[in-house]
């Protein structure tokens, strides 16, 4: 039996639009993953501009560059929440960002340093990676 135009209509209806709800769903998830990052890199050209500048002028501290390494970052993510510049939301994402990765926020840091700069800042963190101590859970013996 031949089915009529109207029920093959219907039939396609559904799947039509179940295609037309995932791609409108997959422009979404990639437009909030690029809102993401353009909030990440704005956040992060934020703090190359409060900071950078300081950072580098009267010669990098290296203690400081250790705490760095270490991810001691509390007080730069508090200076940038404090600084009433960026939502709340994306404070919260960078601090996740630099407490992953600090090498991000040494990048912001250095954004105004010369090359020599950024070269002994680079080999300083490179050095401090190979000697950073392992962490191996300790096992507990009964």
């Amino acid at each position: 039996m031949a089915r009529s135009r109207t029920t093959q209509r219907i039939t396609a209806a559904p799947a039509a639009q179940h295609r037309t709800t995932a791609a409108a769903a997959q422009h979404r998830t990639t437009a909030a993953a690029t809102q993401q990052r353009t909030s990440n890199t704005s956040a992060a050209a934020v703090a190359a501009a409060m900071f950078s500048y300081d950072f580098v002028e009267d010669g990098v501290d290296y203690d400081t560059l250790e705490a760095l390494h270490r991810g001691e970052i509390s007080s730069w993510i508090e200076a940038l929440a404090q600084s009433g510049l960026l939502a709340e939301s994306e404070v919260a994402a960078v601090a996740r960002e630099w407490g992953e990765r600090p090498s991000l926020l040494l990048d912001a840091l250095l954004t105004d340093a010369d090359e020599m700069t950024v070269r002994r800042c680079r080999l300083a963190w490179a050095s401090m990676d190979r000697l950073a101590p392992f962490t191996f859970p300790i096992a507990h013996s009964g």
